[in-house]
């Protein structure tokens, strides 16, 4: 058995259902089991346990083959990164008293940087905090998820309109849809190693601004503009769209990292898997579930 953190999300959920597809019994950790009744119906065990709760996620943790740990996003977290570090404090502790044989963590590209990186500041904290547990560990450095692009429907359907911070709109970058996350995640699980892994993954190929309006233009069957947002104008937008103020300095330096190319794959001494979903196929969900 494997226990699975955020099985009720995207990349939780496609751990879960990659192993579950492969004959392998799943230990869902949620913190509201009606949410995921759905899994427990799909064969699923359900353990409840919230993420700031030692003894609950240590008893989660005990007794599986390996676990799957990720730490729930937060786009606007406070300075320092107080959340994060809080919950990462109770992670290794659990983790700790649980010794499971191995641990597969949900990371992010540019983790390895200890700086300029905004919002992935967490995942940078996760490799280095839980890295020195006495078990074998592999960290997904995954790519900017294909569906952070959700955001976009409305505008793409009602104005015809795309506004990207990612920049300049034809360079590719490195997306990659969080199907192909879960089930490298899956089938590093059921794998056997020692020491510490970094895996970047990636998508099929690269994709540019450009490359996602035109597959938003198929999806809604109208042109699309892609417009680039300038720097200056950035907060102003992602406040109107609900971010608090005085919280989008994390994401801004995020963007700046792609943007520069400070935040890339290619990292000496890390494993790379490209994963076969295409932009095109998660766009096209994305516009038909909305």
């Amino acid at each position: 058995m494997y226990a699975v953190m955020g099985i009720t999300g995207k990349v939780g959920g496609a751990v879960a259902s990659t192993l579950l597809a492969k004959g392998e019994k799943v230990r869902g950790i949620v913190r509201n089991p009606e949410k995921a009744a759905e899994w427990q119906k799909q064969g699923a065990e359900l353990f409840n346990a919230d993420y700031d709760d030692v003894d609950a996620l240590t008893a989660a943790f005990t007794g599986v083959a390996g676990v799957f740990v990720m730490v729930s996003p937060n786009f606007a977290p406070a300075p320092g990164f107080a959340e994060t570090k809080a919950t990462l404090k109770v992670l290794h502790e659990a983790l700790s008293r649980a010794l499971p044989s191995k641990a597969v963590y949900l990371s992010s590209i540019g983790a390895e940087r200890a700086s300029g990186l905004g919002l992935i500041t967490s995942s940078h904290l996760l490799e280095e905090t839980l890295d020195d547990l006495p078990f074998s560990h592999a960290f997904l450095r995954a790519g900017w998820f294909f569906e952070n692009s959700a955001g976009d429907v409305a505008s793409a359907r009602n104005e015809g309109k795309i506004r990207f911070q990612l920049h300049p709109l034809d360079r590719k970058f490195p997306l990659v849809a969080t199907a192909d996350i879960g089930k490298v995640g899956a089938e590093t699980l059921t794998q056997s190693w020692t020491g510490i892994r970094h895996i970047e993954v990636a998508g099929p190929e690269g994709y540019s601004p450009l490359d996602i309006a035109d597959a938003f233009a198929d999806a809604v069957g109208r042109p699309i503009e892609a417009i680039a947002v300038p720097r200056v104008e950035w907060e102003t937008l992602w406040v109107s769209q609900g971010m608090p103020e005085g919280r989008t300095a994390p994401r801004a330096e995020m963007v700046d990292g792609f943007n520069s190319g400070w935040i890339h794959f290619g990292v000496p001494g890390t494993e790379h898997v490209d994963g076969a979903t295409p932009l095109r196929e998660v766009i096209t969900q994305l516009v038909t579930r909305s």
